[in-house]
This record gives C-alpha cells, structure tokens and sequence, in this order.
C-alpha cells in the first residue's frame, strides 16, 4: 500500500469517527489517489489537483468545483504530515449550479393529490400514499425521513414525531396537529389489521409488509402527478413529492409576512422545525421563490407611498 493510500485510510476514518459518513468523499478520493498514484506522484499538487477535479472534461463547472473541494479537505490533512504538499486555494474552479425553484403547491393541488391518492387499490395503499402526503404537507419533512419514521418514533398520544434521520444525523421533534394525529391513527389501524404480526418496526408499511420504500413512492407519486395534472408547469419537468416540504416553508414564511411578523427573528423557529443545519439553508426560500418575492416587493412598494 502507497503512503498515500495509508494516509486517505487514516483520513476517512478520522472523518467518520467525527460522524462523517462519507460514502460518496470516500469513493471520489479512491479515484484521486489512484490518479496521483497513476501520475507517479508522492504527495498533492495543486496542478495534479485541478487536472483530476476537471474530470470528465464534459461535465459542469459545479461538479468540478465539488470535485477539488472533496481534493482540497484531504489535502489539508496531508499537509500536516506533510508540509510539502499542497493544499488548492479555495477560488480555484468557482463553478457554480443554479439552484431550480421548487413546485409550491397550493392548497388545492394537495387536495387533489390526496384525493386521486385515495382512487389507488388495494385500500392500504391508498391509506399509505393519502396519509403520507398529507403528513409530508403539514410538517415540511423530508421524504426519506417520514419514510425511516418506526413505529416508536410515531407517538400518537402526546402528538409528535421523532425523526432520527434527517441530514447530517440530526435529529428533531415534529410536533403534530390533531387532525394530523387522527390521520395517522386511521392508517395505523388499517395497517395493523393488515399485518397484525409485523416483520418490521417500520411505519409505513409496503404491500410485502415491508418498509415501504422511496421507489415505491417516487413511482405512485408520478402516477398522482399525471392524473392531476400538474406535469410541465414550474421549472422542473414534474414536481416532487420534496416539494411539499419546500411549500410548507414558503407558505409559512408568506404567513409571518402578511402578518407583519419579523422574519429574521422567527427564521431559526422555522429552520429547526424543517431540520436545517443552520437558518442559511432556509434563508434561500426569501430569494428562490418568485411568490414570496413578489409579496415582498409589493410591501416595499406600500412602505414606499408613505414615505415622505
């Protein structure tokens, strides 16, 4: 084994005692070293560096930037064993990938899904697809996390959910509304009767009396898309089951401003709520969402008429 091979062993298990996973890092470095192994090298470069993080030569500039910051985290590393290698300066490849707005789906839209949700057969799917878009519109998770959601997370007596895996670990409590609660509730007991010994803690439950799984849903909720019509109309080419969250946050935010909340102080309430690492990440909706930018303009414009 290279030195180099020893020293990305030591670094991704230093990374992951940190509780970094870092399957995709992990991978991507495999590959770095195996190109600097291949370019005869004994130590980083930041010439070797941009050569590998340009790689494909057809790809985005942001998957290049992304590729020589995963170069420059190890490198930072090998510089304090070794003092010769070099680390590439941050404003190297500033790629960057427009963020696409998300579908906002309004109050009706979910209605609609919801409803059409209920046509599915056998009866426990359209349960499952019902219960879990409704519980993905009024509490902003994530898919994977109502999905990882067990039976124990789930406590319908006080009313909140523990969601243990969201990004980076973090977890959070989702407090639910009463209508919410019954709703999760008829589920369970359609479920329960179903599979009244089940093989998985889960919560949402396959028709195998498996966890149900992200294929499963991505798969009905295209199905539920089409039959609402609602493909083709923002700037993807169908909206996402994500997008509930998106529209939850945005309607929440139009709320506090309508009401002439102050935004910057009730802004961390909703990035814990939303389980985001820090408000930064929920900041992007003030900007990325044509409706709330407009409300916000018009506002400015009132504030305007007045002044003298």
């Amino acid at each position: 084994m290279s030195s180099l091979r020893e020293a990305l062993a030591d670094y991704l298990q230093v990374r992951r005692r940190l509780g970094y996973e870092m399957p995709q890092d992990g991978r991507l470095l495999e590959r770095f070293v195996a190109f600097l192994e291949q370019a005869g090298a004994e130590r980083i470069t930041t010439e070797l560096a941009l050569t590998w993080a340009r790689l494909p030569a057809g790809a985005h500039p942001h998957r290049w930037r992304q590729r020589l910051g995963v170069a420059r985290g190890f490198a930072r590393y090998l510089a304090t064993l070794d003092p010769a290698s070099e680390v590439p300066a941050g404003d190297l490849l500033p790629g960057t990938r427009p963020r696409l707005a998300p579908h906002i789906y309004t109050d009706a839209e979910i209605v609609a899904l919801m409803a059409a949700a209920g046509e599915l057969r056998p009866p426990l799917r359209a349960a499952r697809h019902v219960t879990l878009i409704g519980l993905l519109a009024v509490t902003g998770m994530r898919p994977g996390e109502a999905l990882a959601l067990d039976r124990h997370d789930v406590d319908l007596k006080d009313g909140v959910l523990h969601v243990r895996a969201g990004k980076q670990h973090k977890q959070r409590e989702v407090p639910l509304h009463d209508t919410t609660i019954l709703a999760l509730r008829d589920y369970a007991r359609l479920r329960d009767a179903r599979f009244p010994t089940p093989s998985t803690p889960a919560f949402f439950i396959s028709a195998r009396g498996r966890r149900m799984g992200r294929s499963e849903l991505n798969q009905t909720f295209l199905k539920l898309i089409g039959e609402v019509g609602l493909e083709g109309r923002g700037a993807r080419a169908r909206p996402r089951a994500h997008d509930l969250r998106h529209a939850l946050a945005v309607r929440t935010l139009l709320d506090w401003h309508q009401a002439g909340e102050d935004i910057d102080r009730r802004m961390p309430l909703l990035s814990t709520f939303l389980g985001h690492v820090s408000p930064a990440s929920t900041y992007w909706y003030l900007e990325a969402v044509p409706e709330l930018m407009e409300h916000i303009s018009r506002r400015l414009g009132q504030i305007g008429d007045v002044l003298p």
